[in-house]
């Protein structure tokens, strides 16, 4: 007890020690917010003085900048790591900018080509972007599938139904570490979008991710309690791959995965955490999950898997909800098709958001409007919903969910990350300013292209993004997030 009280006063202390001299004038000063770190537990009315794309200063007293955020009133935050983020073009960078995230990432699919990705993104950003190596999207490639612009996940086919030969699968080794070699943070895995590939193929990635010390994101092979194939045999998997291999492991969206049985399966987590298994977790604040129509998610017997019917299911584009006629019409489509699938419940989803080891990502992606409300409003709706309204998580808490869990669990690949998710002198200047009264997701599912509420202000790398709760145009200071594991 005495060792945490000291090591938050010393941490406490090394903030009030400036980077530059205080009578240099800082780029930024954020004048009189609540300033909240999460990781000292600082929580008081301080001014933040910027120099650059750093936090140089945070004190009690007067600083002198360029420039100057009134945050008297607001809560001056680190910025939102959104982990999981399908959206990466300019219209979900804007949305994420609305919702208080300065770094999206693409890590549970990831991409074919990461260097190209990073390329592509390069001083066109608004907020900081990154990926992992695409398991999913590389083995099509080597199966001999086709890859459509665009698609969140691969169609279904040969190339996701069948598994890979000993040389198709070291082909597949061979594109995953090149993928890590061009900065791609881990290995992302949608399994139930692959069901070709066996045991033997997952741990095999596992191995890859250990022996270049990076995280494999994953979304689990099925859902459901009917064995064989239930939620729990598909967790006991990926935390046996972790467990032979040694590789970090994290478990996209335990809430649309785990549904009823999520309170069993965050016990499973709690037990290979326990005992010393690195696994980590994420959780998004909606009852509907979205997905591809013509996926191998959709394969035969899915009702029966995930307890939903057709009428559970809804088309993106034109809200209408499906039947067996239209559903079979859909799935046979090379065009990918996103539905919604309403499938789970407000306690299980409060479950996940409220556990201690559930960090917050968003699964959200927008395309010209269309999509899912998680897209645009996750972050303000945690503030706002389970924070202020409903009080079932302290501010503190929530921010540790959305800003510095998503940091420590990128810290396996880049040390970089220990510069962000946190509001500390020597920090990344990514930060969040945002009216706890008056914070509120407005996206819905009948509108999901609507901007949060009550995010004043947000800087990445000491860059305002939004200003005075508008998005600042012309602003594009996001920079690529990549891991350290190159060559």
């Amino acid at each position: 007890m005495v060792r945490s009280i000291l090591v938050s006063l010393a941490a406490a202390a090394l903030m009030s020690v400036p980077l530059v001299s205080q009578q240099s004038p800082y780029s930024v000063v954020i004048k009189g917010g609540r300033v909240m770190d999460p990781e000292t537990g600082l929580d008081a009315i301080r001014n933040v003085g910027l120099y650059g794309g750093t936090i140089a200063l945070i004190s009690s007293e007067q600083l002198e900048g360029a420039h100057t955020i009134d945050a008297r009133g607001l809560v001056v935050a680190p910025g939102f790591i959104d982990l999981h983020s399908h959206g990466q073009d300019d219209e979900n960078y804007r949305f994420k900018a609305m919702d208080g995230v300065t770094m999206a990432l693409e890590l549970e699919i990831g991409v074919a080509d990461v260097k190209n990705f990073l390329q592509q993104r390069k001083g066109k950003s608004r907020v900081h972007y990154g990926t992992t190596a695409s398991h999913p999207f590389m083995r099509v490639q080597v199966l001999g599938g086709n890859l459509v612009p665009g698609a969140l996940v691969p169609q279904a086919g040969p190339s996701t139904q069948n598994p890979a030969s000993a040389k198709q699968l070291e082909r597949l080794g061979e594109l995953v570490l090149q993928g890590i070699e061009e900065g791609a943070l881990g290995i992302g895995m949608g399994i139930t979008y692959t069901p070709g590939a066996t045991r033997l193929e997952v741990i095999e990635m596992f191995r890859l991710a250990a022996l270049k010390r990076v995280p494999v994101y994953v979304h689990v092979r099925s859902k459901g309690q009917k064995e064989p194939g239930s939620i729990v045999e598909s967790i006991q998997e990926l935390i046996a791959a972790a467990a032979v291999s040694g590789a970090s492991l994290h478990i996209v969206h335990m809430n649309s995965s785990a549904l009823q049985q999520a309170p069993e399966c965050l016990k499973l987590v709690e037990g290979a955490r326990a005992r010393g298994l690195d696994v980590t977790t994420e959780a998004y604040p909606y009852i509907a999950g979205m997905t591809a129509i013509n996926s191998a998610s959709f394969n035969p017997g899915w009702r029966e898997r995930s307890g939903v019917d057709y009428q559970d299911v809804q088309l993106v584009e034109t809200g209408e909800r499906l039947t067996r006629e239209s559903f079979e019409v859909l799935h046979a489509m090379t065009d990918p098709k996103l539905v919604l699938i309403y499938q789970n419940t407000d306690e299980m989803v409060e479950y996940c958001i409220t556990h201690p080891l559930v960090a917050i990502a968003s699964d959200g992606i927008l395309n010209h409007g269309k999509g899912h409300p998680r897209g645009a409003g996750t972050y303000a709706r945690i503030l706002a919903r389970y924070v202020r309204d409903e009080r079932r998580l302290s501010l503190m808490d929530a921010l540790r969910k959305m800003s510095l869990m998503p940091a420590q669990r990128l810290e396996k690949a880049s040390a970089a990350a220990r510069k962000k998710g946190r509001l500390q002198v020597g920090s990344d200047a990514d930060i969040v300013v945002f009216d706890p009264e008056t914070v509120q997701d407005m996206a819905t599912y009948e509108a999901p292209d609507r901007y949060s509420r009550g995010i004043e202000h947000v800087l990445v790398a000491g860059t305002p993004v939004v200003r005075n709760g508008a998005l600042v145009d012309g602003a594009l200071p996001g920079r690529p997030f990549v891991s350290d594991r190159g060559r």
